[in-house]
């Protein structure tokens, strides 16, 4: 393939909307972020860290049933819906996380996905990541044809309407972008924002607890800008199944250590089974304690990021 593959353009967290007739909003999809390279005759998937997905999603690697584009670079979110209906990062990452490729053809049966697409950053040989939005928005309605598993994200003037209705509904929130933004190829600024309904962040699993012989809870810990590798609180509630915690269970071995592996003294630590810092999850919580620990953490789904790249930041820090 002669396209290489890049990090994607970030949106920055935002508490207000902005406003003015150049902002637009779309739904911000609790999913997988995946970028499609076409160079004309091979197609290829990879994700934000750059890791390859073509084998995992062969529904959005045919880009011919979907796009009629000689070459093109599109961005997108693939999202896998849950028993009500929603987007489910559980879900999702269990199809992202196959690893024996000839699991995929059952995966794609249990697991349907969709390609929600919002961007086009190279069409037909040449790079159009530096034309405003608003160009590229309208040739992506122009190329892609929509099918039961190809989208192209909606785009809303009315942002204050959309969020209201991601509230009511219970999902992650908003991507609010300027119209007028170019696509900054490993970027991250203020023309595109995420205004979200809850918090979430991806921790490192310290150590466990057991109950029955079943891991039962997470201790959960993020790195600090000194490299330190802090104790942030404990989860056991959330979208986890009982599978995925006898999964952990037998691997106890793999990553147990002698010594607590937290800078700062777990509340539990009693209890724990202390783990060498190597396994991440996404947590969703209400609010950050004046201790530094989660208020209401529930553990959504184990999720590929390094563990140096888990962070307590003050963005997220009430």
């Amino acid at each position: 393939m002669n396209l290489k593959p890049f990090t994607p353009f970030e949106p920055v967290h935002a508490d207000q909307i902005p406003h003015g007739e150049q902002w637009i909003a779309q739904v911000k999809w609790d999913g997988v972020r995946v970028l499609t390279y076409y160079d004309g005759q091979t197609v290829r998937l990879f994700n934000r860290k750059l890791h390859e997905r073509t084998f995992h999603y062969p529904e959005v690697a045919a880009i011919d049933t979907y796009c009629n584009a000689d070459s093109v670079v599109l961005d997108g979110e693939v999202i896998a819906l849950g028993e009500d209906g929603k987007p489910s990062f559980h879900d999702v990452m269990h199809r992202d996380g196959i690893r024996r490729l000839e699991r995929v053809q059952t995966a794609a049966k249990k697991t349907p996905i969709s390609y929600m697409i919002f961007d086009v950053v190279y069409y037909n040989n040449e790079w159009i990541h530096n034309k405003p939005l608003r160009e590229r928005l309208a040739l992506l309605n122009e190329i892609i044809t929509p099918n039961e598993q190809i989208q192209v994200v909606p785009s809303i003037a009315e942002s204050e309407q959309l969020m209201e209705v991601m509230e009511q509904q219970n999902m992650e929130g908003i991507i609010v972008k300027d119209l007028n933004s170019p696509y900054q190829v490993k970027g991250k600024d203020k023309r595109w924002r995420k205004i979200k309904n809850y918090r979430d962040i991806n921790a490192v699993i310290g150590g466990v607890t057991l109950r029955d012989g079943i891991v039962n809870a997470m201790l959960l810990g993020c790195y600090d800008q000194k490299g330190h590798f802090w104790y942030i609180g404990h989860a056991g509630a959330g979208k986890l199944k009982k599978s995925d915690w006898q999964e952990l269970t037998k691997q106890i071995d793999s990553f147990k250590i002698e010594e607590r592996p937290f800078f700062n003294k777990p509340s539990r630590e009693k209890e724990a089974i202390w783990f060498e810092p190597r396994l991440s999850v996404k947590v969703q919580f209400m609010e950050w304690t004046k201790r530094l620990t989660l208020r209401q953490p529930t553990i959504q789904a184990f999720v590929d990021a390094e563990p140096e790249e888990c962070m307590i930041t003050t963005e997220f820090v009430t």
